[in-house]
């Protein structure tokens, strides 16, 4: 039997999580940021980043003391086209976006910027900050290194975090060119979301310690934890499929994100310290490029939208009905959801009633309760 998924107004459920942030202790500005950020996941089809992750990567955390509700970014170093911050262990959102508003300012002024940050916390979808280059009319490039989850081609240990490496460009069509992804065949999130659905998982997204593919949802999301099992890169198990390809992307970022900035990086990610839950130490990095430094923009967007019509026209394989660029799908995600909001499976919305009494706001009614 099917689960009962209930659709609540995107207005309604970002300004329940801006009230439930608020009642965690974030200030209600970067509340606001960070309910932002994961609202627009869900408007944009990523359900693996949206309202699903809302309570336990940040709520709980919080409540655990492992993220500091309140924001103080400390800038280490700042140059005319650089910057490195420190989170200080706050609000993974909150940092990132002030983040990529440095860069973008810098950008501004000298043709290229680039922030690179330490100390921070999951940071929700990528794409959201290369989004917000897009907005100023400059191509936007983030990355984020994360809890170890994937495996080196050859190994079967957890080393490197599913680390996206994330490009935004603006087009001349409805929707940009956003290229969000991670480095590992499917990232944590995706997991989790077949986990809510019950779900077994393909062969061939996880490896386990014996080398061989894994597909139980709820053990394997225990495993990844404990060193259990793997995540495979970009590619797959061994280099059959050039799996190499997708570690080594996955090392770039991994690099970018804790080098630069003199962050931490690999097993120093695993938010435990002799089985007891810390903070993540986690790294991004930011960077922006005015396109007006190089080309008119609207000759930019021309020629981007041309190659991506172009890319979208060519011969389809037999039994496919289209073919996709980037940001496509979530453009049409976003047209479809737009009158129905946010669709919560079961799980999530007992999660919603649990924050909806634990921080007395009745003046929300669900219809699910």
């Amino acid at each position: 039997m099917s689960e009962k998924v209930h659709w609540v107004a995107f207005e309604t459920m970002e300004q329940f999580m801006v009230d439930v942030f608020k009642g965690a202790g974030i200030p209600e500005e970067d509340a606001k940021i960070c309910a932002d950020v994961l609202i627009t996941s869900d408007k944009r089809g990523i359900d693996s980043h949206g309202v699903g992750r809302f309570k336990p990567f940040y709520v709980d955390r919080i409540r655990e003391g492992i993220i500091n509700p309140v924001t103080n970014i400390k800038v280490i170093k700042e140059g005319p086209t650089t910057a490195v911050l420190d989170g200080q262990n706050g609000m993974g959102h909150v940092i990132g976006k002030r983040a990529m508003d440095t860069a973008i300012q810098k950008a501004a002024n000298y043709g290229m910027g680039m922030a690179v940050v330490r100390n921070s916390n999951h940071y929700g979808i990528a794409g959201y900050y290369s989004m917000m280059a897009i907005e100023k009319g400059m191509i936007g490039i983030t990355g984020t290194n994360a809890r170890p989850s994937i495996a080196p081609t050859f190994g079967v240990e957890n080393m490197l975090g599913t680390n996206p490496l994330t490009f935004g460009m603006p087009t001349d069509e409805e929707f940009p060119f956003v290229l969000d992804s991670a480095t590992s065949i499917a990232q944590r999130g995706k997991i989790e979301v077949y986990a809510r659905e019950g779900k077994q998982l393909p062969e061939g997204w996880v490896i386990g310690e014996d080398g061989t593919a894994r597909t139980d949802t709820e053990q394997v999301l225990k495993d990844l934890v404990t060193g259990g099992a793997a995540l495979a890169p970009l590619g797959g198990i061994g280099e059959k499929l050039a799996g190499y390809k997708g570690y080594g992307y996955a090392a770039v970022v991994e690099i970018l994100s804790a080098a630069l900035q003199g962050g931490a990086f690999l097993k120093a990610l695993t938010g435990l310290d002799n089985g007891k839950k810390v903070p993540y130490h986690i790294g991004h990095f930011f960077i922006a490029i005015n396109i007006e430094s190089f080309t008119e923009l609207d000759t930019f967007k021309k020629t981007t939208g041309d190659i991506l019509r172009e890319l979208r026209a060519s011969k389809l394989a037999p039994g496919q009905e289209r073919i996709y660029t980037a940001g496509e799908k979530e453009y049409i995600a976003w047209q479809y959801r737009k009158d129905k909001g946010v669709p919560l499976n079961e799980a999530i919305q007992r999660d919603i009633i649990q924050l909806k009494n634990d921080y007395n706001l009745n003046q929300y009614e669900f219809d699910f309760e």
